[in-house]
């Protein structure tokens, strides 16, 4: 039984390939567009799109080519092609700026784009090239109904280029690069200063200072430890209803001890000279 159904399918994929090949090899232009325009109809988008590209350089400045341009593209961006079908859209938008159909291609093209976004950890360029095809169309685009949904899709952008960054930050510091850490913590909340995670970025600026100041020589503890009670009193001043006060308050007590270590020895030195 399933033998059968599997020489059935097969049969029928050979006869459906055997039947593109028929098309694609045929003079009948008119014949080829009104089949790329079944299979499209019928959702047929391999099928469709092979059709169109075959078709498309025959067809360039007739009546038929904006609509099969614009059809050509949805065949890509169907399949999940997002690369070829940003290209399209593109395309579509430039040879036709006065259609009806212009505006939604250059969403659609920043949108590819936002579909191409990979995971965080990985190189975030489609990512970023998304966010700015998505605001210069917010931009140029004041009264589109597209608008929330183009914002709505820069936030999360937004959040995964925040991610990467954080964890960049957090690389470093269990690496034990804590100048580094307190560097990209610090850069991280400079970029996104309305995040919610901001006072949890700002504690870990004071936490790598603190580790920097901690393993450095000792002739320069003293004022890489002043350095952790400045911000310390920046997170205050920044976050003064945060939770995590109790933990700088905390960074800022061992800093002073350290402080007024340094300063005991430093006055036994001198006695002692």
């Amino acid at each position: 039984m399933r033998l059968s159904i599997l020489l059935v399918g097969f049969c029928l994929f050979a006869a459906g390939c055997s039947d593109i090949g028929k098309i694609l090899k045929s003079s009948d232009y008119d014949m080829k567009l009104k089949r790329a325009n079944q299979y499209y109809d019928a959702k047929k988008w391999d099928k469709a799109q092979l059709i169109y590209e075959d078709v498309m350089p025959i067809i360039k400045g007739s009546p038929e080519y904006e609509q099969a341009y614009y059809r050509w593209a949805y065949c890509h961006y169907n399949q999940r092609d997002y690369l070829n079908a940003e290209n399209l859209f593109k395309g579509f938008f430039e040879n036709f700026p006065n259609s009806p159909k212009a505006e939604e291609a250059e969403f659609m093209r920043a949108f590819c784009f936002y579909k191409q976004s990979p995971k965080p950890e990985l190189d975030q360029t489609p990512t970023g090239k998304a966010i700015g095809l998505l605001q210069a169309y917010i931009n140029t685009h004041p009264g589109s109904p597209r608008l929330k949904e183009a914002s709505d899709m820069i936030d999360a952008l937004r959040i995964k280029l925040e991610i990467k960054d954080y964890r960049s930050a957090e690389l470093y510091y269990n690496m034990g690069f804590y100048k580094a850490a307190a560097t990209a913590f610090t850069e991280l909340l400079n970029a996104y200063p309305d995040s919610p995670q901001g006072d949890e970025y700002k504690l870990m600026v004071v936490k790598s200072w603190y580790k920097y100041a901690e393993n450095s020589y000792e002739y320069r503890q003293s004022e890489r430890f002043e350095r952790v009670l400045n911000e310390c009193a920046d997170f205050v001043d920044r976050f003064p209803d945060s939770k995590l006060t109790s933990d700088v308050s905390r960074y800022k007590s061992l800093t002073e001890n350290n402080l007024k270590n340094i300063k005991n020895e430093q006055a036994k030195a001198t006695t002692q000279r």
